[in-house]
């Protein structure tokens, strides 16, 4: 299945199968009572999701919408849920996957502890960089989903990415 930037792949609360993405960027985010919006993953290339689901089905913790041109397989959860029922090497898999995402969350975390907000910013920007070719930060996600990963507020994320364009000039 393909999405384009902007398609939902599934919503938050619903229930239904799992994906694994084979090429793409997708976010994750969570709506709020008020009705705001927070992005708090990202998914990228290689990733089966929902990642709660993977030994048992949950519903959807968030809304899964494509950054960027996605192609997700779909994976049935009756043939997925037998698959482990009857092939211990299935669990092993499974483990490996979560260790891979455990490793990108801490690589995340080490992005949050950077001393300056800068650094956090150029961190991302690498990160992504490596995801992404031909496309900046900011031609895929705002301001808000930005601070919302950097733990930081919307208007020093705008003072940063001015003064890396008045730098660059």
């Amino acid at each position: 299945m393909i999405l384009h930037k902007g398609d939902v792949l599934f919503r938050q609360g619903e229930e239904g199968p799992l994906y694994f993405v084979e090429s793409g960027l997708l976010k994750i985010v969570r709506l709020d009572e008020d009705g705001s919006m927070f992005l708090f993953n990202i998914i990228t290339s290689g990733e089966t999701i929902p990642h709660h689901s993977l030994l048992s089905p949950k519903e959807y913790h968030g809304t899964a919408i494509a950054l960027v041109k996605t192609t997700v397989q779909l994976i049935s959860p009756s043939d997925w849920y037998e698959r482990l029922h009857d092939d211990s090497k299935a669990y092993y898999e499974v483990a490996l996957q979560l260790q891979a995402k455990l490793r990108i969350m801490q690589q995340r975390i080490d992005h949050l502890t950077a001393s300056s907000p800068k650094e956090r910013m150029e961190r991302l920007q690498c990160w992504f960089a490596s995801h992404v070719q031909n496309a900046h930060l900011t031609d895929i996600l705002n301001q808000t989903e930005i601070s919302q990963l950097l733990g930081l507020r919307r208007e020093t994320v705008n003072r940063i990415l001015r003064e890396q364009k008045k730098s660059s000039v």
